[in-house]
Parts: C-alpha cells; sequence; structure tokens
C-alpha cells in the first residue's frame, strides 16, 4: 500500500538563456513526484508544466486520495483521481499532476513486479530507439550572430550521431526562411524537422509550410495555436508536409476532439502533461483508428525521457508493413543542469540511439543528495 507521497520542486538558473518564438528561458523548472510504498519501494515521476502550481495540486488534493491505494492498481488509481476532480480539472495543471503521479505509480508497479515499463505498457517491439536531437533555440544577439551558432550546434548533434535534428523557427519571417533553406543546404543528407511554437497565423504558416516543403522537412510542428485546433484542416489542405502537433493536449478525448477534425499527421502527447503513461496508451489507440502515429513530446530530465523511450518501444507504426521507418525519440539538447547532473542511472546515448532500459520500472534513478542541490521546495504527505 501506499505510505508516503512526496513532491520536489526544483530550480536551476541557467548560465546560457534561450528562447523561441514566444519567449526566453533563464531558469530550468521541474516538479519531480516520489511514491513510496509500505515495502519500501519507491516510484519516480515527473511534471511537465508549472512546477509550482502542479506541486500544490500533487501536494493538497491528489496525494492524499493515494494514500493507502494499492500501486498494482494504478490503472483504477488514475480514474479515481480523474473522478475527484472531474468537475473542474479536465485539463491543465491539474491534470498536469495526475500526469506526474501516474508515471510513478507505473514505476513503483514494475519494481514491485521486477518488470520494465514498456512490458508493462504491452512489450517493447524494439530494444532501442533512435533519437532526434531538441535544440537549436534562439539567443539574444544579432540574427547574423545567431545563424552561425545555431548550424555550430547542429554540427556539434551531427557529430555526436543524430541523424535527424528539430530547428526552432518563429522568430520572424525573413529570419525564419533563411534558416530553413540554409540548415537544408548544410545537412543535406540529415533528417530536419522545424518547430514553431504556435508562431504563425494561417496565412504566414501555409508559405512557410510550402518552403519546408520545398527543402524537405518531415514535419511541421506546431504551427498554429493549440486554441485555434479547426485551422489545421485548412493549413493541412494548402501543404503537404505532415502537421504535428499535441503537446498542449491532454487526455484521450482532448486528442480525439484535436484528431477528428483533421489535419493533424503527427500526435505529440507529453507523458508528463497528458495523462500520464497509462492515458498516453488510450491516446495511441485512438490516433491508430484514424491512420495516425503518436511521437510523444519530451522536456524535462531523465524520468519523461524514460517514459517517451519505454513508450516508443512499444509503439507500432501505422499502417504497419515489413520494413518500417523506425519513431523518432526527442531528446533535449539544450542546457538542463538538473537532466544531467542528479541522476545515478541514466539513459544512455550512442551514436544518436538510446537503448531501452531493461531494468524494473522506468529505468533511471534520481540520487537524492544530487537532486537536494535543486530543490527549493519539498513536500510529504502520509
Amino acid at each position: 500500500m501506499i505510505e508516503c507521497i512526496r513532491t520536489y520542486r526544483l530550480s536551476q538558473k541557467l548560465e546560457d538563456p534561450f528562447g523561441f518564438s514566444q519567449w526566453h528561458y533563464d531558469i530550468r523548472n521541474a516538479l519531480i513526484i516520489e511514491v513510496v510504498d509500505h515495502s519500501g519501494a519507491v516510484g519516480w515521476g515527473e511534471c511537465y508544466g508549472p512546477a509550482e502550481v502542479t506541486q500544490t495540486a500533487v501536494n493538497s488534493y491528489y496525494a492524499p486520495l493515494l494514500i493507502g491505494w494499492d500501486p498494482l492498481r494504478n490503472e483504477a488509481a488514475w480514474q479515481h483521481c480523474w473522478r475527484a476532480g472531474l468537475d473542474f480539472s479536465l485539463k491543465g495543471v491539474m491534470m498536469g499532476a495526475i500526469s506526474g503521479l501516474d508515471m510513478a505509480m507505473l514505476d513503483l508497479k514494475g519494481k514491485i513486479l521486477d518488470i520494465s515499463a514498456s512490458e508493462l505498457m504491452g512489450g517493447r517491439l524494439r530494444d532501442e530507439v533512435v533519437c532526434y536531437a531538441t535544440g537549436m533555440y534562439f539567443r539574444k544577439v544579432s540574427e547574423a550572430e545567431l545563424v552561425d551558432i545555431i548550424v555550430d550546434e547542429a554540427q556539434g548533434y551531427v557529430n555526436d550521431g543524430f541523424s535527424a535534428l528539430k530547428i526552432k523557427i518563429g522568430k520572424n519571417m525573413t529570419f525564419d526562411k533563411q534558416l530553413i533553406g540554409l540548415m537544408r543546404r548544410t545537412f543535406v543528407d540529415t533528417r530536419l524537422m522545424a518547430d514553431a511554437n504556435h508562431a504563425y497565423d494561417l496565412p504566414e504558416a501555409i508559405e512557410i509550410g510550402r518552403l519546408l516543403d520545398e527543402h524537405d522537412y518531415k514535419w511541421f510542428e506546431e504551427p498554429l495555436s493549440p486554441a485555434q485546433t479547426s485551422n489545421f484542416r485548412q493549413l493541412s489542405d494548402k501543404i503537404d508536409i505532415a502537421i504535428a502537433s499535441g503537446e498542449c493536449e491532454q487526455t484521450r478525448w482532448g486528442f480525439q476532439d484535436l484528431l477528428v477534425k483533421g489535419g493533424v499527421q503527427i500526435a505529440q502527447p507529453d507523458l508528463a502533461y497528458c495523462g500520464g503513461p497509462t492515458e498516453a496508451l488510450k491516446i495511441r489507440a485512438i490516433a491508430s483508428s484514424m491512420g495516425i502515429n503518436v511521437v510523444p513530446h519530451a522536456w524535462g530530465t531523465m524520468l519523461n525521457l524514460a517514459s517517451a523511450a519505454h513508450f516508443l518501444a512499444t509503439t507500432y507504426v501505422e499502417p504497419g508493413r515489413a520494413e518500417i521507418q523506425p519513431p523518432l525519440l526527442e531528446t533535449d539538447r539544450s542546457d538542463n543542469p538538473m537532466r544531467e547532473q542528479m541522476y545515478r542511472t541514466k539513459l544512455v546515448f550512442d551514436n544518436g540511439r538510446i537503448a531501452i532500459p531493461t531494468a524494473p520500472g522506468l529505468g533511471v534513478e534520481p540520487e537524492l543528495r544530487e537532486m537536494h542541490h535543486f530543490c527549493v521546495q519539498q513536500t510529504e504527505c502520509r
């Protein structure tokens, strides 16, 4: 039975701030959840979203509901939390809180049963996943300097073995067009994607989408506002490149509403925000019924990355064939000391690939002593 749930709100000032189409970061934040079973077994999870607000939701609302709960009944626990807040938490930070708890309970269940998370998700289809590097963020320098910085950074990832890169666009139309062309001319054989972080209106997105297709980019991520999902179909009718979206969406019902409208060819739930690994499997089933592939958004530390890796290890690619294009795991390469320094067991990168952990649960483990260097607030519920 669950006897204790702790949260750790983490923060770290960045030496090298970075930005994208909407704003700049100079601080990285994270919320880590620890669920402790009466046997002493521990499960770890991570929440994506505003850490301070989500921490309050976990500690004051959901954690008390789960004390005394059987951790093997993790899906029933999800439903219990969902029903408890149904009147006011269909989406948003409350669902982000459920996501981290669900991740921690999956990790805990795997440790109790001595089985990896991917086996609990239905059984792995592959023992490693191909990664794409997310980075190439904006800096507060001149645009001439910025182009050189982005290309140099991208070259470093290619040198490290990454065969796929996702750049940031949405700064302004002139800069975006220059960067899109330069990246393709520089990295002729590299698989490229572009993420606008909902920067464009519909006419701008059509113009940029056609340019991306001309330069053989593989997907156009978040071209439009997530508040205007009906425009995705209009955009898709005007461009040929695949549209990817969903990191702002949550639950199977939210994704059904997003995908049934048409226009989105790649669904991108974040397992630390969409409802957790349990809900991500249901989202994948809904996407599959529409012939749409799921490529998780993965932001944060090793826990969310490991969850996405296990999820992709079990992913079947629509519509299926003998020789499929392997699914890609997003690997954030931007500065994040919390991702790199506070885990005693990490995912291992090798030539742009990650081996799926075979250890029980998620297969990554925080080091508490290191984590406390970043911790600005800890809570405990018994």
